[in-house]
C-alpha cells in the first residue's frame, strides 16, 4: 500500500505550558542592565531560581572549517548577552559533533537577545518529555528463521531511552565478533556497567541537576522501559545480529530536551545506522523548536533514519507529537496470542472471608482481606470492582478479571495475571459462570486493530501487551506486598511499536546498506499490509500506510527517495525563511513557491522489465489526478517521475486517500 499523501494532513501547532528546569546559580557577575531585574539582582541569593532557566540555542548545521573552536564561539555569544567575563559557567553543554548549538542558563530577557542574534535559528526551553509507554514479530509475518544477510552484524542501532540492563540473556554477545570497523562510539563504563560485542556503545546524559534518587549514574536502566524497548527490537531466539548502542536520556523525572539533543549529537558522529526513540512531548512544536525533529533532521542529512513513537494521545485530531516528514512515526496495533493453561473461575461474591467478618456484598469488589483463601487459591477470581490486585494476591489466586474503566487497549502491571474487560464481555462471563457450558476458544479475526489511545502515524506495528526484557533493579509494580523482580515484563504503548519499526528498518538496511533514510521509510510504508476498514474507521488517519511487513519491505518493487533538498522544499511551504534554511542546511538553500501539484520520482528495484499501473482510492470530496497513469521500466535502477494533483471540495475536516503502483507482482 502506498504511503498516505503527507500534505493532506494539516496539523495545528498549539501553545502549552512547558515543564522547565531552573537553576539557582549565583548572578553576582551578571550586569543588571534591565530595570525589571533590579529587584532580582538585589535579592539574588533568594530569588535567582525564579528567573534563571535552562534554554537550548539551536544554530543549525556545523560551521564550515575545522579550525574554529565551537565551544569558545558559544561562550563568546553568551558573553555578549550576559555581559560577564565568566559567561562560561552558564554554558551547560555545546553541541559540536553533528550540528551546532548549546545549552545555557539564561534570563527571559537574555533569551530574547540571543534569539535576535545572527546565526541563531531558535531558542527554546529545556522541556521535559515523557517515555511513551509475545509473539509480535511472528504476527507481522517475520518468523524466527527469516532470511538474513551476513552484513546485518555491521548495522548499529542507537537506542535513546532509559538505558539497558546489560546482564539480560537477551543481550548476550555469544557468537558475536568485534564491533564493525566503522564504529566511532565509546562505552562509558562504571563499577556497575560494562559493554560487550552486542552492546558496543553506552553513554548517559544529565545536563542539569543531580541524578535522581534510586537511579544509576551510568547507562544502566533502573526504570525498565529502555530494556524492554531494546529487547522488543531484538526479541527472536535466533536473534538479530545487529549491534546496540545505548544513549540514556531518560530518568525517573523525565527526558529533557537538552539531553535528547546531546544524544543525537553523539549518535550521529558515533556512526549508528538507525536511531530508535520512544519519547514524546505533551503537545506538538515547531520543527526547529523540537529536539527530536532537529536531531532527526541532522540524522537524515547523515544517512540515518530516525524511528520514533507517534504518541499515546489518540484518537483525537492533531494528537501526534512526532510528525517530521524526515523521520518514521509509529502507532500501535493489538495482536493475538495463544492460550495454554486453564484455571477454574470463581465469583468473588461467592468467596467472602466470613471469618474476617466480610459478606459477599463486600468480597465481590475484591477489597483488602475480603476473600477466603481456601476458596480462591489457584483460581481466577471474577471481581465486580476494579483494584490493583492486592486482595487476590494475598488470597493466593491464580489470576483475576476486573471491569475496565475506559482504558481499552492500555496495559497496566498487576501482581497477578489480570484481564480488564468492558461491560458486554463481563456480562458474558457471568452468563457462562451461571451455566455448565464447556469453554470454547475463539481466534480474534479482526486483528490487527489500531489501539484506541494511539496517535496517528506513518505506519502501524505491534505495541499492546508486548513481552520483553526488564530491569531487575525494582519490583514489577508499586503494589504493597508485590516483591517480584522479573527478567521480563508486559507493557503497552507507541514506545513498544517504535522498536518493532526500528528493527524492521535495520533488517532492510542490512540488505540495502546504501539506501537513504527516505528509501528505507518508503520500503516499509509501501509494503505495509492494508488494515481492516471496518475496525479502523479512521482509515489512513488511524493506521498510516498500514501494518508493518518487514519481509516484503526487503524488496518493495519501487522506492520513493528523498533527500535534504526535497525536505527544504517542504519547509519552504511551511513558511521558513531563506536565512534560517541556510543555517539549518549549511548550504545555499532558498525559499521556493509550493504548488498543489507534486512531482514524485520512483526507482525500479523489482523486475527489470515491468509496467506499473496506478490505483487511487480517496474519500468523497477528494479528487486525485496522476500523470502519467502508467510507468514502464526497461531496467533495474531506472527512475520515472510522475505528478500528483489533488483537489478538495466541501468542508470536511478529514480527507484521506492512497496511491498504489501495481505491476501484478509488486505494489
Amino acid at each position: 500500500m502506498a504511503p498516505p499523501l503527507s500534505w493532506l494532513l494539516l496539523i495545528t501547532l498549539t501553545c502549552s505550558t512547558l515543564l522547565i528546569s531552573c537553576s539557582t546559580a549565583s548572578e553576582e557577575d551578571r550586569e543588571a542592565d534591565d530595570p525589571s531585574l533590579l529587584l532580582a539582582v538585589d535579592l539574588k541569593d533568594t530569588f535567582a531560581n525564579l528567573w534563571l532557566q535552562v534554554y537550548i540555542v539551536y544554530m543549525g548545521n556545523l560551521p564550515k572549517g575545522g579550525a574554529l573552536s565551537i565551544s569558545s564561539f558559544h561562550t563568546n555569544m553568551l558573553q555578549e548577552v550576559v555581559g560577564s567575563s565568566s559567561a562560561s559557567k552558564y554554558l551547560l553543554r555545546s553541541y559540536k559533533r553533528s550540528f551546532n548549538g548549546f545549552v545555557a542558563e539564561l534570563t527571559k530577557e537574555e533569551m530574547k537577545r540571543l534569539s535576535a542574534m545572527k546565526g541563531v535559528v531558535s531558542v527554546f526551553p529545556n522541556e521535559k518529555k515523557q517515555l511513551l509507554t509475545t509473539r509480535s514479530w511472528d504476527f507481522m509475518g517475520f518468523p524466527q528463521k527469516v532470511t538474513r544477510n551476513t552484513t546485518e552484524s555491521d548495522i548499529v542501532v542507537g537506542m535513546l531511552d532509559s538505558g539497558i540492563w546489560p546482564e539480560s540473556a537477551s543481550f548476550s554477545d555469544k557468537g558475536f565478533g568485534p564491533p564493525p570497523s566503522k564504529w566511532k562510539g565509546t562505552c562509558e563504563t562504571s563499577t556497575n556497567f560494562t559493554c560487550n560485542n552486542k552492546i558496543i556503545g553506552a553513554r548517559y546524559y544529565r545536563s542539569s541537576g543531580s541524578v535522581p534518587e534510586g537511579e544509576f549514574e551510568s547507562a544502566r536502566d533502573a526504570n525498565g522501559h529502555g530494556t524492554h524497548c531494546i529487547h522488543s527490537r531484538w526479541r527472536h531466539k535466533e536473534g538479530s545480529s545487529a549491534r546496540i548502542a545505548v544513549y540514556k536520556i531518560c530518568w525517573s523525572d523525565g527526558c529533557f530536551s537538552a539531553d535528547i539533543l546531546a544524544a543525537f549529537d553523539d549518535a550521529i558522529a558515533d556512526g549508528v545506522d538507525i536511531i530508535s526513540l520512544s519519547v514524546g512531548g505533551s503537545s506538538p512544536n515547531d520543527y526547529f523548536r523540537d529536539p527530536i525533529a532537529i536531531g532527526a533532521f541532522h540524522s537524515m542529512k547523515n544517512g540515518i533514519l530516525t524511528s520514533n513513537s507517534a504518541g499515546n494521545s489518540g484518537p483525537d485530531l492533531a494528537s501526534i507529537t512526532n510528525f517530521s516528514p524526515w523521520s518514521l512515526s509509529d502507532s500501535i496495533s493489538l495482536n493475538t496470542f495463544k492460550m495454554k493453561d486453564m484455571h477454574p473461575i470463581i465469583y468473588a461474591g461467592d468467596a467472602p472471608n466470613r471469618a474476617g467478618g466480610f459478606t459477599g456484598s463486600e468480597s465481590r469488589l475484591c477489597t483488602d482481606d475480603s476473600l477466603d483463601k481456601s476458596l480462591v487459591t489457584g483460581k481466577i477470581v471474577f471481581c465486580d470492582g476494579s483494584s490493583r490486585g492486592q486482595a487476590v494476591l494475598a488470597a493466593g489466586a491464580a489470576g483475576t478479571i476486573i471491569p475496565d474503566e475506559g482504558n481499552e487497549g492500555r496495559t497496566f502491571s498487576f501482581p497477578v495475571p489480570t484481564s480488564c474487560l468492558d461491560t458486554s464481555d463481563t456480562s458474558k462471563i457471568q452468563q457462562y459462570m451461571n451455566s455448565a457450558r464447556e469453554v470454547h476458544r475463539r481466534k480474534e479475526e479482526s486483528a490487527p486493530i489500531v489501539a484506541s489511545f494511539s496517535s496517528r502515524p506513518d505506519i502501524t506495528a505491534p505495541g499492546v501487551q508486548i513481552l520483553a526484557a526488564w530491569t531487575e533493579a525494582s519490583p514489577l509494580t508499586d503494589v504493597p506486598g508485590d516483591k517480584r523482580v522479573a527478567k521480563y515484563n508486559i507493557i503497552s504503548g507507541t514506545s513498544m511499536s517504535c522498536p518493532h519499526a526500528s528493527g524492521a528498518a535495520a533488517y532492510v538496511k542490512s540488505f540495502h546498506p546504501t539506501w537513504s533514510p527516505a528509501a528505507i521509510k518508503s520500503a516499509l510504508m509501501t509494503t505495509a499490509t492494508p488494515m481492516n476498514v471496518k475496525t479502523n474507521t479512521d482509515l489512513e488517519f488511524a493506521y498510516g500506510a498500514g501494518h508493518l511487513n518487514p519481509v516484503k519491505a526487503r524488496n518493495p518493487g519501487l522506492v520513493y527517495d528523498a533527500g535534504a533538498a526535497d525536505y527544504i522544499k517542504f519547509l519552504c511551504g511551511q513558511g521558513y525563511s531563506t536565512e534560517n534554511l541556510r543555517l539549518i542546511t549549511g548550504d545555499d538553500s532558498r525559499m521556493e513557491k509550493l504548488l498543489r501539484t507534486f512531482a514524485r520520482t520512483v526507482t525500479n528495484i523489482g523486475s527489470a522489465v515491468s509496467t506499473y499501473k496506478v490505483k487511487v482510492t480517496a474519500s468523497p470530496g477528494l479528487t486525485v489526478k496522476v500523470e502519467p497513469s502508467v510507468l514502464t521500466f526497461k531496467s533495474l535502477g531506472q527512475k520515472k517521475t510522475f505528478t500528483v494533483t489533488a483537489t478538495a471540495a466541501g468542508d470536511e475536516l478529514k480527507l484521506t486517500g492512497s496511491l498504489v503502483w501495481d505491476d501484478g507482482v509488486f505494489k
